[in-house]
């Protein structure tokens, strides 16, 4: 059967215009997903902006979740407290002396050394005293002939063979030698170094057989049964400081012990350079305090047995007034406060809050006014016991 021209013309038309049909409707429906997704794309991206009914699970006006701040609390606690006054100071002895010689001459004996307890009056060194005990013996024989032609002079004056201006001269001679004679034996007695006062040798500067000159030191000696130690306390205590008080103090030499003493002595004048006043304190040395150890010393010059106290750390350092944050039905509330002594890490509140009352003393550097609270470290602690 044979096709009409015309039918042969019309086929590829038919064919080019099917195609096209085809590729227009496989489109139609992704074009339709496109449009779909991006509106469900869109709509999620309004609801998840938090509008105002919140159901994103946000709410505050700054948008931030309404979560409660963890805090560590400390309730006020009863203490003793007091009021010292602290400062640093090296120890002396109350007594201390150099030996010195009084004569020259030759050690021939050193009987005394380092660390050694010596009493007053205890010979510690001897010089060669041969040629002071010469002199010695030369004075006491002049001494004694002065003292023969006196006496025989005397009975020539009484038989009128002389005059009694020979008899009065004679009698100042002897007077003379004689006061010459104890010279003579104090020179002697110096050739025996003594111990000026009780106590430790500090420091021999002496070896046996060395040179000694008059005037050098040879030994020191510390009276260390009794250490001293000097304050220089502001002008404001010198009406709380009294002599008599306690003082405790400690030493790096002896970790872990402190030691008690007393003011001593108060010095009246107060230095106008500095405003400060000498305060002496005495300590007993017992043998383990020594002279030159560096002391931190402590005087103690008022104590209240039953004092409201919190921990130092509760206190708010970003006001000029004192305050902390407690804890009210799980909120954080400010309160002001008075304080009054200051010991270590412990601080007198005399006004604003009352025994037991919880403090924040960690994470309030995150709380305001009325922010809620939680307290992460369950039961307040216990009261702490009064200081015996």
């Amino acid at each position: 059967m044979s096709i009409p021209p015309r039918s042969r013309l019309t086929a590829p038309l038919l064919r080019t215009a099917l195609a096209s049909a085809c590729v227009v409707l496989l489109m139609a429906p992704v074009a339709g997903c496109k449009k779909q997704g991006d509106g469900n794309a869109q709509a999620a991206s309004k609801d998840g902006k938090g509008g105002k009914d919140g159901k994103d699970g946000k709410d505050g006006k700054d948008g931030k979740p309404n979560e409660a701040v963890s805090v560590e609390v400390t309730p006020v606690a009863v203490r003793e407290m007091t009021a010292s006054f602290s400062g640093t100071a090296p120890l002396e002895a109350r007594g201390e002396s150099q030996v010195v010689a009084k004569t020259s001459g030759i050690a021939e004996r050193v009987m005394a050394e380092e660390g050694q307890h010596v009493r007053a009056g205890q010979v510690l060194v001897q010089i060669d005293s041969a040629q002071q005990a010469l002199r010695v013996q030369q004075m006491s024989a002049q001494a004694e002939k002065l003292s023969r032609n006196l006496a025989r002079s005397e009975q020539l004056a009484q038989q009128k063979m002389i005059s009694a201006n020979d008899v009065e001269q004679l009698r100042y001679d002897l007077q003379n030698m004689r006061a010459q004679l104890n010279l003579a034996k104090l020179d002697l007695s110096y050739t025996r170094v003594t111990a000026p006062i009780s106590g430790v040798v500090a420091q021999r500067m002496i070896k046996p057989g060395n040179l000694v000159q008059i005037s050098t030191p040879i030994f020191r000696i510390v009276e260390n049964d009794r250490l001293e130690a000097t304050l220089n306390v502001p002008e404001r205590n010198l009406e709380a400081i009294k002599n008599g008080l306690p003082v405790t103090m400690t030493v790096d030499a002896v970790p872990g012990k402190s030691f008690d003493g007393r003011v001593a002595r108060i010095s009246p004048v107060v230095d106008s350079g500095s405003g400060t006043f000498r305060v002496i304190c005495a300590f007993d040395g017992g043998g383990v305090l020594q002279p030159g150890m560096f002391g931190r010393i402590a005087v103690v010059f008022d104590r209240r047995a039953d004092a409201l106290a919190i921990p130092r750390i509760a206190m708010l350092e970003d006001d000029n007034q004192a305050a902390v944050f407690t804890v009210r039905d799980g909120k954080a509330v400010r309160v002001p406060v008075k304080t009054g002594y200051v010991e270590g890490e412990w601080v007198e509140v005399l006004s604003g809050l009352k025994i037991g009352d919880p403090v924040v003393t960690a994470g309030k550097a995150a709380l305001r006014d009325g922010v809620a609270v939680q307290v992460i470290n369950g039961k307040a602690p216990a009261q702490v016991a009064k200081t015996p």
